[in-house]
């Protein structure tokens, strides 16, 4: 019989689970249920690196050893294959996206199966087919006819809103406004952040804090004033926070939730604008704030360069000044208008307001520290109480009242300069300075004056306590070709409607120009034939041009795993309500604030519209780490491709130049030419030990640098396992008397450890153990069958192909897939003697085996008649003798008998 053959037995393996549909979802619903989900990937050209493989063999253990444990498991897979690269490549050589999609996925698909993942291929989707996103566009309808009743806390159908009677006295057209500002998908203008290199529209989360565009690395961002589709989905901010509560996910991605969510608890306040004479008029500016209780010291307010008012504050003699900075503002990002390390910048609109305590006169500043998305986008500034408002204040020469006596956490020397206004406490004390007629905060601490403040306000009709959340409203619409259509018509009346469901999918027109306009306008727009229609009536309409971003599809794609092929729903009710919600989600944690906060909106609609039955989509989220590979660079930190790198006795060197290098380790890339593609590695070491390697790598959640050496280990434990059960020789057989006693145990532990490992996701520790029970297996000419099996099983999860061709060999016909998991006998896994150590004086003399029931007597017994020990119990008297049964025997001596 041959050597260990990889790629034999592989081919052999993956051709029978695909012909015979091995892992094809099973339909009986008396049996427990496990949904377990790869975040699907967007299907790219370069095809997989060996990064891609770590999260789908995590799942694929689960799911085999799910299956063996007789679980009904979904184990789906598809493409997110909308995105700019195919449009890019497109509009660089003409060839329509959908062809170079296609390719892509086809790859992809190809890669994966050589994985031998088990996955019901069955379920497949893709984002980009028109029979799936006719459901996209049909959730989107629903979106569009939804409102969110502030008393319920949910969304309901938009013919349930109600309609005040003023609203419809005013007539049809008045009712319609009404209730298009109810929507929680809408079509307005909106201030957007547009990259010109991509000629798009990016979501607030897209713009990196370096102020670039996530999706292409360029610097390239401005804000525009664009017609967009918007979501509002800050109307279910508490629902999307409340609900993390029962998750069962990494607290730092329930953190960067809650981060983007913002929560906070505040209040809003009036001042009045004042006149010429500083006196108060009937125009007000609203301000948020989270600290009420510090009014008595706001000495000026800052707007938001974006902020509604700033034409109407800004006067004659500051207009050019205030436009320029207006202008500057908007190409910065969000992130970088609020480092709080950044040099303040700002400018006097030229007007004023009038604290309603004080009766002071304040100036309005505009500034990019304030944004219009948070609270009302125009704050108070008390710059003796907050750090951002005293930096400025300093800047600009403001003035500085300290109306809080820092309490006794505050250094004394620091306390001095707080009290004069030359330095900043924003932490608590006891007010000073904080009264008037008619409110005296005097002698309180932090949390009685916001409570006595906020009753003042709201009783003098000047302010009323509000809760804030800082993330807005979602930009839902692109300027692209590749993405979904809306099903959306606007009529020349100025009315908008939704596509008819019995007309569902819109489809995207062929088009000459695959290139978006400068100003914006989509290539759609082009499409003339496709954009122009018109109704039963004669009235004329046109098709929305723009295209749906591309977190549309994977918004709701683990709803249509489940019911992949069904032409006539989204998703059948019975089958939604037995699979979900989706028991194990595995992905990186950079979809932390995108794609799963979207999902999760979508659900709680979906939810609240009765479509599904679960509130939250993803029971248990794990992120795998990033598989990372050797990197080098010189001196000045420039990076060196790996094929111009040479290893001198260690250390590496530059060729061509011989400059000495520094390895670090970085992620994987085209331009330093360390990539791993996994075909590679399939063919040289086969897939298997792809497998077993990624995952003994180090813990699932860690970051872990590539080695071919540790595939090559891999490589070895197999062909070692290969001989063990197989062999190498022309006949083997298989014994099936009793085992050895070592044997046996290392068997049952195995199980034990095995299993305990698979639930905890471990599976660097199950490699472990099945590496120390190949071990044993080895240590016996013969080959005891029921032995043999049980590590066949066990092996199954990780190495599965080998896994099945020890199975046939040992006689079966079926295969692993379905084959019960083994249990284990827990008392003969228990060790039936143990390691005691024997001590002179607390000395380590010896270590022996002995039964490990064994009495204290019969331990010390032992101890007396070992040859090491009674060299030492010579001429000395015994003082003392402890013993302690399973661990040691301690003889405490003097010189002397």
């Amino acid at each position: 019989m041959a050597k260990y053959d990889p790629q034999q037995i592989e081919t052999k393996w993956q051709s029978y689970w695909d012909s015979n549909k091995t892992f094809k979802t099973g339909t009986d619903m008396s049996k427990p249920k496990y949904y377990c989900l790869d975040m699907f990937p967007y299907p790219s050209g370069a095809g997989l690196h060996v990064g891609h493989p770590e999260g789908y063999t995590a799942t694929d253990i689960i799911c085999r050893y799910k299956r063996n444990r007789g679980f009904n498991v979904l184990h789906p897979m598809g493409w997110d294959a909308f995105g700019l690269p195919a449009e890019q490549y497109a509009i660089q050589t003409g060839t329509h996206p959908a062809v170079t999609t296609q390719k892509n996925c086809d790859n992809f698909r190809r890669q994966i199966k050589r994985l031998g993942l088990s996955y019901d291929w069955d379920k497949e989707i893709n984002t980009t087919d028109p029979k799936y996103y006719k459901w996209t566009q049909w959730i989107f309808t629903r979106l569009y006819n939804t409102w969110f009743d502030e008393v319920e806390q949910k969304g309901r159908p938009i013919s349930e809103l109600p309609i005040p009677a003023d609203v419809q006295a005013l007539g049809a057209s008045a009712v319609r406004q009404y209730r298009d500002s109810k929507r929680l998908a809408y079509y307005a203008d909106a201030q957007v952040w547009w990259c010109k290199h991509c000629k798009i529209v990016c979501a607030n989360e897209e713009v990196l804090a370096d102020g670039s565009h996530e999706k292409c690395g360029k610097k390239e961002v401005e804000r525009r004033n664009l017609k967009q589709w918007l979501m509002r989905i800050p109307l279910y901010a508490e629902r999307l926070l409340k609900g993390l509560d029962d998750l069962d996910w990494p607290q730092g991605v329930k953190d960067m939730q809650k981060n983007w969510i913002g929560k906070s608890q505040g209040a809003e306040v009036d001042f009045a604008i004042a006149d010429k004479d500083g006196k108060p008029t009937e125009k007000h500016l609203r301000v948020y704030t989270t600290r009420c209780d510090t009014l008595f010291g706001a000495t000026y307010m800052v707007i938001a360069p974006e902020h509604e008012m700033v034409n109407e504050l800004t006067t004659a003699e500051n207009k050019e000044t205030v436009a320029a900075y207006v202008h500057a503002a908007a190409l910065k990002s969000d992130m970088d208008r609020t480092e709080l390390a950044k040099e303040k910048t700002g400018v006097f609109s030229g007007s004023y307001a009038v604290n309603p305590l004080t009766g002071t006169k304040i100036p309005i500043w505009i500034a990019d520290y304030v944004l219009t998305g948070y609270g009302t986008g125009a704050i108070m500034a008390v710059p003796a109480h907050d750090t951002r408002d005293f930096d400025f204040a300093k800047k600009f020469n403001l003035p500085i009242i300290c109306i809080m006596d820092p309490d006794a956490s505050c250094p004394a020397e620091t306390k001095e300069l707080v009290l004069k206004g030359e330095a900043c406490w924003p932490a608590d004390g006891k007010y000073i300075q904080s009264s008037n007629e008619t409110l005296s905060l005097n002698g309180l601490s932090k949390k009685e004056g916001i409570k006595k403040m906020i009753e003042w306000l709201e009783a003098n009709k000047i302010g009323k306590a509000t809760v804030n959340y800082k993330i807005r409203d979602w930009l839902f619409s692109r300027q692209r070709y590749w993405g979904e259509p809306f099903p959306i018509i606007h009529w020349e009346d100025g009315e908008i409607s939704t596509v008819e469901d019995k007309d569902l999918p819109v489809l995207l027109p062929e088009v000459e120009n695959f290139k978006p306009g400068d100003g914006g306008q989509s290539p759609l727009a082009g499409a003339t034939k496709w954009l122009n229609v018109v109704d039963k009536n004669g009235r004329k309409g046109i098709r929305e041009t723009n295209t749906m971003p591309q977190w549309a599809g994977s918004c709701w794609y683990y709803l249509r795993y489940i019911d992949a092929c069904n032409g006539d729903a989204f998703v059948a009710k019975e089958l939604e309500k037995y699979w979900m919600p989706v028991d194990l989600y595995i992905g990186g944690a950079e979809h932390a604030v995108l794609h799963l906060l979207y999902s999760r909106f979508w659900h709680k609609v979906l939810f609240d519209l009765g479509l599904v039955s679960t509130d939250e989509p993803f029971h248990k989220l794990y992120n795998q780490g990033m598989i990372l590979a050797y990197a080098y660079e010189d001196a000045a930190g420039s990076k060196v491709p790996v094929d111009q790198v040479e290893n001198k006795d260690g250390k590496f060197f530059e060729k061509g130049t011989g400059k000495e290098l520094h390895q670090i380790v970085a992620k994987m890339s085209k331009s330093l030419k360390n990539v791993v593609n996994p075909d590679d590695v399939v063919q040289k070491y086969g897939a298997d030990s792809l497998r077993l390697y990624e995952m003994f790598m180090g813990p699932l959640d860690a970051v872990k640098p590539w080695q071919t050496q540790g595939i090559e280990g891999m490589f070895r434990f197999l062909s070692r396992a290969y001989r063990a059960v197989i062999g190498e020789e022309d006949s083997v057989t298989y014994s099936d008397a009793s085992m050895p006693e070592d044997l046996s145990k290392v068997m049952h532990q195995s199980i034990i450890k095995v299993t305990d490992a698979i639930e905890k996701l471990s599976f660097n520790t199950a490699i472990s153990q099945l590496m120390i029970f190949n071990n044993e297996l080895t240590k016996t000419q013969e080959r005891y069958r029921e032995a043999c099996e049980i590590f066949a099983q066990l092996l199954q999860p990780f190495a599965p192909h080998l896994a099945e061709e020890m199975w046939e060999k040992l006689g079966h016909k079926e295969c692993l897939a379905y084959v019960a998991w083994p249990s284990a006998d827990e008392s003969k896994a228990v060790d039936s003697t143990v390691e005691v150590v024997f001590q002179v004086n607390g000395k380590l003399r010896a270590k022996v085996s002995m039964p490990k029931d064994a009495t204290k007597d019969q331990m010390i017994e032992l101890a007396k008649q070992n040859e090491r020990i009674q060299t030492y119990l010579t001429d000395v008297a015994i003082v003392k003798t402890i013993a302690v049964p399973g661990k040691l025997v301690n003889f405490v001596v003097k010189p002397g008998k």
